[in-house]
């Protein structure tokens, strides 16, 4: 089924934001879920503009989880990490050491 609710956005008591963010899906789980009452039901039918032609529907996609990285990528990110750590060290000591070398006694 179809519903325009337009009309109906300024007065709903949960706010437009609610009615948007179920726009152009099946939003049935969505007014369930919230426990309207009979009179919201009965309100429904001031607002219906037909049925679905479910033949114009598209097809659903499977989803498809992204491939894992290889094993290749992830020792490039433990190298980096390393240099990060590594690196400042390697400054704070060049800078003691030439701290410590260049005291003149």
């Amino acid at each position: 089924m179809v519903y325009d609710i337009t009309p109906f956005l300024d007065d709903h008591p949960g706010g437009d934001e609610v009615l948007v963010t179920a726009t152009a899906k099946d939003a049935t789980d969505d007014f369930e879920d919230v426990g309207h009452s009979d009179s919201a039901r009965e309100m429904m039918s001031k607002y219906f503009v037909g049925e679905v032609d479910s033949s114009t529907l598209p097809a659903k996609v499977q989803y498809k989880p992204p491939k894992a990285t290889s094993a290749a990528g992830q020792g490039t990110g433990n190298l980096i990490k390393i240099l990060q750590f590594v690196i400042p060290l390697l400054i704070l000591g060049l800078a003691f050491a030439l701290k410590q070398f260049g005291k003149k006694d």
